[in-house]
C-alpha cells in the first residue's frame, strides 16, 4: 500500500499504523518538469559528487525530508560498535537517510586515544555504500585552555587562533590538517571522494562553547569561519565538503534570528538549524517557516541539523505521540531537506535518559512507524541516487 499522502496526513495518520511500506514512494516522475535553477558552492573546485549531492539536497525539498539520526550506525541504546546495527533499523527495517557523526576525536588531542575512530570511518563508508547522506560536526576541545568544547572560560580563543604563528594557531591548523587527511581518505567503491555536509562551530549563537556568543564577537566568529573554510579548501585542497551553518533556534523566531553571525552568502552552502524546542510546536513551526523562506531567498538547501527531546518525554511521562505531533505534522508542506535527531547514548542498564531517537524498547515506537510510513519522510531504501546531478539543477 502506498504511504499516506502528506496533505491527508493530519486526518489519517492514526489509521496508517496498519499500512506497510512496499518500496520507494518518492521515485521521480520522468515526465515531471522541474524549474531550472543554478546553485553556488563556496568551493569552486568541489568534486562532481559533492556538486551532485548539493543539487539533490535542493531538489529533495520538493518531495519530503530525509530522516537522520546522529551516531545511529556507531552505537545505540543497548549496543556499541556492532557492524550493521542501528536503533532505527531495529524498529522499521530501514536505516536513516542521513547519518550524522562527530569528527572531533579524529581532529583534536584525542585522535590517538579514541576507541571509536576506526568505527567512525567504517560506518561512513557503509552509509555511503547504501547511498545515504553523511553529515558531520565536531565538539572540538578548547585549543587555548585544553578544556573541552564547553570550556568558555576565555574570550580570546578565536583571536589566538587567528593570530598567524601563535601556539594556538598552529595547534588549530594541526587539527584541521587531521580533518583534511580524514576527509581525503573517504572514498566510495569507485574511488571517488565521499561528500560530507560539514557544519563547523555548530550552535554558534549559544553561549556554551568556546566559539559561541560568550567568547567571540560577531566579527571574530565570522573571521574564524572564513579562516577554517579557506584553510581546508585552499591550503589543504579538500574539495568534498558542503559547508553548513547551524544556529540554535528553540523559541519563536524569524529570518533575522537565523542570520545572527551570518558569515555572508558566499561563505555558506547549507542553512542548518538546531532546534531543541521541546513541546513548543508553535515555535518549531515558526522557525521551519523562516528556514524555508531563507532557503528560497538565498538559493541554498536547508535542514534541521539537530532536534529532539531528551528521553522522548512529555513532562515526566513517555511522549508516545512525539513523532507525529512534534516532527511530522509541523513538517507538512515545508520545503526542508532533512531532520536529524540527536544521539542515543550507549546505556544498556537504562540508568539515564540521554536518547533522542527511536529505539525498540521505547513506548513511542509504534508512533515512529507512522512517521516512517508517511509520504513525506524518506529513509535509506527510498532515496534517489543522491550522487548524480538532480534534474533541472546546475551547481557552480
Amino acid at each position: 500500500m502506498k504511504k499516506i499522502h502528506s496533505l491527508a496526513f493530519t486526518i489519517l495518520f492514526i489509521g496508517s499504523a496498519a499500512c506497510s511500506k512496499s518500496g520507494p514512494a518518492h521515485s521521480e516522475d520522468p515526465k515531471q518538469q522541474f524549474q531550472q535553477i543554478a546553485l553556488t558552492l563556496y568551493d569552486k573546485a568541489a568534486t562532481d559528487e559533492t556538486k551532485a549531492l548539493y543539487s539533490q539536497l535542493w531538489r529533495i525539498q520538493d518531495r519530503g525530508f530525509l530522516f537522520g539520526h546522529h551516531d545511529d550506525l556507531l552505537y545505540g541504546r543497548e549496543w556499541m560498535d556492532e557492524q550493521g546495527r542501528s536503533d532505527t533499523y531495529e524498529i522499521v527495517g530501514d536505516y536513516p537517510a542521513v547519518y550524522s557523526v562527530d569528527l572531533a576525536e579524529l581532529m583534536d588531542d584525542r585522535i590517538t586515544t579514541s576507541t571509536l575512530n576506526n568505527a567512525r570511518k567504517r560506518t561512513i563508508l557503509e552509509a555511503r555504500a547504501r547511498g545515504e547522506v553523511v553529515t558531520a560536526m565536531c565538539h572540538l576541545n578548547n585549543p587555548l585552555t585544553g578544556g573541552d568544547s564547553w570550556d568558555n572560560s576565555s574570550a580570546s580563543v578565536a583571536r589566538e587562533i587567528l593570530e598567524e604563528g601563535s601556539t594556538t594557531n598552529q595547534k588549530f591548523k594541526g587539527w584541521l590538517d587531521n580533518l583534511a587527511a580524514f576527509a581525503l581518505s573517504l572514498k566510495d567503491k569507485d574511488g571517488n571522494l565521499i561528500p560530507i555536509v560539514f557544519r563547523p562551530f555548530h550552535e554558534h549563537t549559544q553561549a556554551w562553547s568556546w566559539w559561541g556568543s560568550s567568547c567571540t564577537t560577531p566579527d571574530e566568529f565570522i573571521s574564524l569561519w572564513k579562516f577554517t573554510l579557506s584553510y581546508l579548501t585552499k591550503t589543504k585542497n579538500v574539495h568534498n565538503l558542503i559547508f553548513a551553518i547551524s544556529p540554535q533556534r528553540d523559541n519563536n523566531g524569524g529570518r533575522e534570528e537565523l542570520l545572527i553571525r551570518w558569515p555572508g552568502d558566499s561563505f555558506v552552502d547549507f542553512i542548518g538549524m538546531d532546534c531543541y524546542h521541546g513541546t513548543n510546536t508553535q515555535a518549531f513551526t515558526a522557525n521551519l517557516t523562516a528556514l524555508q523562506q531563507l532557503s528560497m531567498e538565498k538559493l541554498k538547501p536547508c535542514g534541521v541539523t539537530e532536534i529532539g527531546i531528551e528521553g522522548i518525554q512529555n513532562g515526566n511521562a513517555p511522549y508516545t505521540d512525539y513523532w507525529t505531533e512534534q516532527i511530522l505534522i509541523p513538517m507538512v508542506g515545508k520545503k526542508v531537506s532533512m531532520i536529524v535527531m540527536w544521539r542515543n547514548a550507549f546505556d544498556p542498564l537504562k540508568e539515564g535518559n540521554h536518547f533522542y531517537g527511536p529505539w525498540k524498547g521505547h513506548p513511542s515506537t509504534e508512533n515512529f512507524k507512522v512517521l516512517y510510513r508517511s509520504s513525506i519522510s524518506l529513509f535509506s531504501k527510498e532515496l534517489p541516487n543522491m550522487y548524480v546531478l538532480a534534474e533541472g539543477v546546475t551547481v557552480n
